[in-house]
């Protein structure tokens, strides 16, 4: 009776709404190619995160005042049952979320995972990373603690930065006074001050997760309707059986979705460990400086983005040099470019072959060297500019980081191809047997 009754509340949901349609052609009858690895489990992972910082998101709001923020934030600190819980499940989670995005971005460059069929998806991927760069900084100042006011200063300045002067009748005068009014427009205020935390304060619960839910949708409908890259970079379409199933694929579920229980179970566990024990992770996660409410009188002794956003401050910081512009102008180019670059990537990479796997000895080293000047640029984007390593100053290695990165996406992609000899590419993926 009860399993009768179920079925006919099913069937009749299912006639208005097609959702077990949806269920088969997104889970159950999604095929998937069966040699996923260990570089798989961060897609999924990046879910979880993004329902973490949704759900706890929502229950911080209840409790923070943007015409308050500092204090509130140790009301919910100190006075909310729980509220230190949820207010670090949500700071920690804003790393985590960058951490598993970026693994999942690596694995995109390994495996080629922005090659034809899968443009779309990479832009796709590239915007809910922009908006995600977007949510994060918003987030930051909303605490409303001292490097939270000195970090916004410095990085809404750069507003002032943009060169209008290439516009046709725009001069000096005239750009650096748009610069000006610009930057007056982002802050919502002459100074920075509560009505610039209303406004970010709106955005970053509002605007933007609504942007980055959307995006997220898309991302996934668009992975769905060309199919899943795999280590091997083949495409499992191209080896039908009789019945139109690829001979290489398994459904999503159950098979993967069990799968990644796994590597959920783990990441919850290693989330769990650092809300609990690591939760400022050394002033990596939580500055210091932030436990202090913000004082425009009172300069922090080091400057510094959070640890996600160290590689492309690390860019605006390299940029010494003047021509045409001034260093700040060049120094927001080439920080803007390093984003922008990323977007045109499947366009950039003309390689025969799509996975490391069959690349040769060239593309692989280059891909590692990249791999490590990027976290390089990370911490030296963290780090005081006057250091130095080996006799050269943290400024000259992160030039020479930042030369790198844009000649790895601007000449090593393009032409690495003539100077190495890539395997053979099997036709199934490995392992794929009949």
């Amino acid at each position: 009776m009860i399993q009768r009754l179920l079925k006919g509340s099913i069937d009749w949901v299912d006639a208005r709404l097609p959702v077990v349609d949806a269920f088969k052609t997104h889970m159950s009858e999604y095929y998937a190619p069966k040699n996923f690895n260990f570089w798989y489990y961060f897609g999924v992972l990046s879910m979880i995160v993004l329902v973490n910082q949704l759900v706890t998101g929502i229950w911080l709001t209840m409790f923070y005042s943007p015409t308050d923020a500092f204090a509130s934030v140790e009301y919910i600190m100190r006075d909310v049952q729980f509220g230190w819980l949820i207010r670090y499940m949500h700071a920690v989670g804003a790393s985590a979320f960058f951490a598993v995005v970026y693994l999942h971005m690596f694995r995109g460059l390994m495996y080629g995972s922005y090659k034809p069929p899968r443009e779309l998806v990479w832009i796709c991927g590239m915007l809910i990373y922009l908006a995600l760069m977007a949510e994060g900084f918003l987030g930051y100042v909303l605490p409303w603690g001292n490097m939270s006011y000195w970090g916004a200063q410095v990085i809404i300045s750069l507003a002032e930065a943009i060169p209008f002067q290439v516009i046709p009748f725009v001069d000096g005068d005239k750009a650096a006074a748009m610069g000006e009014a610009l930057t007056t427009w982002v802050r919502g205020d002459y100074l920075l001050s509560d009505a610039t935390v209303n406004k970010f304060f709106a955005l970053h619960v509002v605007a933007i997760p609504l942007v980055l839910v959307a995006l997220v949708v898309l991302h996934i409908l668009a992975l769905h309707e060309v199919g899943s890259n795999n280590p091997d970079g083949v495409e499992i379409k191209e080896n039908l059986d009789e019945n139109g199933i690829p001979k290489d694929g398994i459904p999503f579920h159950p098979y993967y979705t069990v799968k990644d229980l796994v590597g959920v179970v783990i990441f919850l566990m290693v989330f769990a460990l650092v809300v609990f024990f690591f939760p400022d992770m050394g002033g990596y996660f939580l500055e210091k400086p932030n436990f202090e409410p913000a004082n425009p009188l009172v300069t922090p002794d080091h400057i510094a983005p959070v640890w996600y956003y160290g590689p492309y401050y690390a860019m605006l910081r390299a940029t010494t040099f003047s021509f045409i512009f001034n260093a700040k102008t060049w120094g927001m180019i080439i920080m803007g470019g390093g984003i922008a670059v990323l977007f045109v990537l499947p366009w950039l990479d003309r390689h025969p072959v799509k996975s490391i796997r069959y690349k040769g000895l060239f593309s692989k080293i280059t891909l590692w060297l990249f791999a490590i000047f990027f976290l390089a640029l990370g911490y030296l984007g963290t780090q005081p500019a006057d250091n130095s390593f080996l006799g050269l100053s943290f400024t000259t290695w992160a030039q020479i980081g930042t030369f790198y990165y844009f000649i790895y996406f601007l000449v090593f992609l393009p032409f690495g191809h003539r100077f190495e000899k890539s395997k053979p590419v099997p036709t199934r993926v490995t392992g794929g047997k009949a």
